[in-house]
């Protein structure tokens, strides 16, 4: 036992007088949970720089930075480093998969990951578009000035023919869907290359953002039941496109300064100090709508639950937004991943609140039909 603490002082002078020295002043040390821990595990640098090892992290930066350097440009160019805009995307998929389920079951989990992989697919190309129709704006903006082919990490032919494979494997994705889908799917086609235009033509560039990222609301309950509802699909699309409306509209103040230099419109120059009004409308616009879903397809009482923790979620942003602040107008735009997550959550609830259709109550609803 004396031995034993002996030890662990003589460890704790040990990592007392490295830290002292210039070296190594304001590391961090693993120090073993046990005194018999291996030696080689004893005492080591958070963060090693160099090429003797890196930090391991599961961040998508950190997953971007060890991938092979010649790799490493396409897949910022495809802003796997940013996945935020993969969820904005894939998020309206999920809310109407899970709507389109069968009452008292989970959502289909094989098209949750279909559509995962094509909201990859699907940002990287649309990216890529943007990339390529900015690289000279790009260029002339502080935030962008670093995108590969903006800093000709990345070549335009390059870049066409990564897009040409991104595009190739989307479509592999959409091929795994019934034939009305594919075709509703192959109908995004014209927004996703032109939406990338909008901010040299018109004040409302996010609209056509919108009416792009939430094209999924629609195509996740077709890949499920066969066709549209209207009744469901098109209120949950509007909804989506208002929600498009508030987080982009957020973002876009980050280069509303560059915006005008270079002559690019936004919203968030439309708008201007009027800034929290509408989007305190596009709210209450989204809730309506949202509101208008549950009610079509019979939602329960989790999903108002989760409409109402949606609307708390809204109101917080636009009273704490800062407009004048880029990093607040950032941490206010990724935060509406938790509200696009909340909505699932609550959609998934509310149809687990359902009662499950069996064959008795088919027939009795069927005998009710008949009568």
């Amino acid at each position: 036992m004396l031995g034993s603490r002996a030890a662990g002082f003589a460890l704790g002078l040990r990592s007392v007088a490295l830290a002292s020295l210039p070296g190594w002043r304001g590391r961090s040390f693993a120090l073993p949970r046990a005194i018999g821990a291996p030696h080689g595990g004893d005492l080591q640098p958070s963060a090693c720089p160099g090429p003797r090892g890196r930090q391991l992290s599961l961040s998508a930066t950190a997953v971007v930075n060890s991938a092979p350097r010649p790799l490493q440009p396409y897949l910022r160019l495809m802003r796997l480093d940013k996945p935020i805009g993969t969820w904005l995307l894939y998020l309206p998929c999920t809310w109407s998969i899970g709507l389109a389920a069968e009452p008292g079951c989970f959502p289909d989990w094989y098209m949750l990951s279909l559509f995962g992989t094509g909201a990859i697919l699907m940002r990287g190309a649309g990216c890529t578009i943007n990339d390529m129709w900015d690289q000279d704006y790009d260029k002339k903006v502080t935030r962008t000035a670093s995108r590969p082919i903006a800093a000709g990490d990345i070549s335009t032919f390059q870049s066409f023919v990564f897009l040409g494979g991104q595009l190739t494997l989307a479509l592999g994705v959409l091929l795994c869907l019934n034939y009305y889908s594919i075709a509703l799917g192959a109908g995004s086609l014209l927004l996703v290359i032109t939406y990338p235009l909008m901010k040299r033509i018109t004040y409302w560039p996010q609209l056509a953002l919108g009416l792009t990222f939430n094209w999924g609301a629609l195509l996740g309950w077709s890949a499920i039941k066969g066709s549209c509802d209207p009744s469901v699909c098109l209120p949950l699309y509007f909804s989506g496109v208002m929600w498009t409306l508030i987080y982009d509209t957020i973002y876009a103040h980050q280069d509303k300064r560059d915006d005008v230099l270079i002559g690019l419109k936004s919203t968030a120059l439309r708008f201007g100090e009027n800034t929290k009004l509408w989007l305190s409308g596009f709210s209450v616009a989204m809730l309506g709508a949202l509101s208008v879903v549950g009610v079509n397809s019979g939602q329960t009482a989790p999903y108002y639950a989760a409409l109402g923790a949606v609307g708390a979620h809204l109101t917080h942003q636009l009273y704490t937004l800062d407009i004048h602040r880029p990093e607040d107008c950032w941490n206010k735009f990724i935060s509406n991943r938790t509200l696009g997550l909340i909505l699932f959550l609550g959609i998934v609830l509310g149809n687990l609140w359902k009662e499950k259709k069996t064959d008795k109550t088919k027939k009795s609803i069927e005998n009710k039909i008949e009568n």
